[in-house]
């Protein structure tokens, strides 16, 4: 059976962390509840999720809703896709044609859809499910892994945040931990992922065989 490989999207496709930082400013400020976000609100997540996102930035719960939408609705209307990680498009292209592709993400479908429609990589996927199709993180793996036909054996999850880890053995598969991402490579190492890689090119490497 073919292998399957699941990405994020935020952190190991896409360099979102300057919009990220930028769009949850703007929303506290919104909100009267003035901050300036950094790297380190991310680090800190152990869910990666525009709502735990919120909570880290001190607003009330009755306005999580709240800043969420306003999020989504900041990353929806901006006129250019976010920028590729380097190196990343190439190594699409080549793990496209030895195993099959899955994208899992908290963010909206139309910012994913306008990401790869610009970088070309859209055929290079065969499911992307998004913050706006229905089941957690781990429901979403196995439902990737149902489209697909696939053995758990042959999954992994690739991503850049301890909850994909998570996700990735709640679900029985293999993560792979990214050092690129939002959170750093020292926060994902306490969480034992089953592989961890530095840069893109590393993901060749590890299913070259």
């Amino acid at each position: 059976m073919e292998r399957i490989l699941i990405f994020d999207f935020d952190g190991v496709l896409a360099d979102s962390l300057a919009p990220m930082l930028s769009y949850a400013g703007q929303v506290c400020q919104e909100m009267g509840y003035p901050c300036t976000p950094t790297q380190k609100d991310l680090e800190i997540l152990n869910k990666m999720e525009f709502s735990e996102y919120g909570r880290q930035l001190g607003i009330p719960e009755e306005k999580i809703e709240t800043f969420v939408t306003r999020n989504f609705e900041l990353f929806s209307s901006r006129e250019e896709p976010l920028a590729i990680k380097p190196g990343i498009e190439s190594v699409i292209r080549e793990l496209s044609q030895i195993a099959i592709l899955a994208v899992i993400t908290g963010n909206s479908c139309k910012v994913v859809g306008k990401f790869l429609d610009t970088y070309g990589l859209k055929d290079d996927f065969q499911t992307i499910l998004c913050a706006e199709d229905d089941g957690s993180r781990v429901e979403k793996i196995l439902k990737v892994i149902s489209l697909s036909s696939g053995t758990k054996g042959e999954v992994y999850m690739i991503g850049d945040a301890v909850s994909d880890i998570r996700a990735a053995r709640e679900a029985r598969i293999n993560s792979i931990a990214i050092a690129w991402g939002h959170q750093s490579k020292e926060k994902l190492t306490t969480e034992n992922p089953n592989f961890l890689v530095d840069q893109p090119e590393d993901l060749l490497t590890l299913f070259s065989a």
